[in-house]
């Protein structure tokens, strides 16, 4: 039997981050505990209001936040404040599977236009890395707005 797991990050700012990465891999903010959201209403101010509610002291309701998969079938991502800066590569980083069954320079332009999206939303790009078949069908590194590295494959 498998294992459900998540992803966490360590973040400053783990409300803008969560942010960032529920607009690229198409996820949620979760309602809080409890909540039923009309649709359309905004998850976040709803957890605004749901922290306030519960007590919990406003220098403290930016500590942590998560993302969820709308279909169900992808990770739960938790994004927890730390108060250290990233000073090192990352040892373990997603690769989003932007280009999926393409090849060549169809699958390089959908990487091209994934890459734009993403910086849009405040990603960075650090680099291309040119198709090298058979092993290697060309991806994009980028960094998300707190610098974790990440590639589009």
């Amino acid at each position: 039997m498998s294992r459900q797991f998540q992803v966490t990050f360590d973040a400053h700012d783990p409300r803008a981050l969560s942010t960032f990465w529920r607009d690229a891999l198409h996820y949620v903010h979760p309602a809080p505990p409890g909540v039923d959201l009309p649709e359309g209403a905004d998850p976040l101010a709803a957890w605004d209001d749901f922290l306030a509610r519960i007590g919990v002291p406003e220098d403290q309701r930016n500590t942590r936040s998560a993302i969820e998969d709308p279909d169900g079938h992808g990770p739960r991502v938790f994004f927890q404040q730390v108060p250290e800066d990233k000073v090192a590569k990352n040892r373990v980083h997603l690769d989003l599977r932007a280009a999926p069954g393409l090849q060549g320079e169809e699958r390089m332009a959908a990487l091209e236009a994934e890459c734009a999206r993403l910086v849009a939303l405040g990603a960075t790009r650090l680099r291309r890395h040119e198709p090298n078949p058979p092993m290697d069908g060309g991806f994009i590194v980028m960094q998300d707005p707190e610098g974790n590295e990440f590639c589009l494959d």
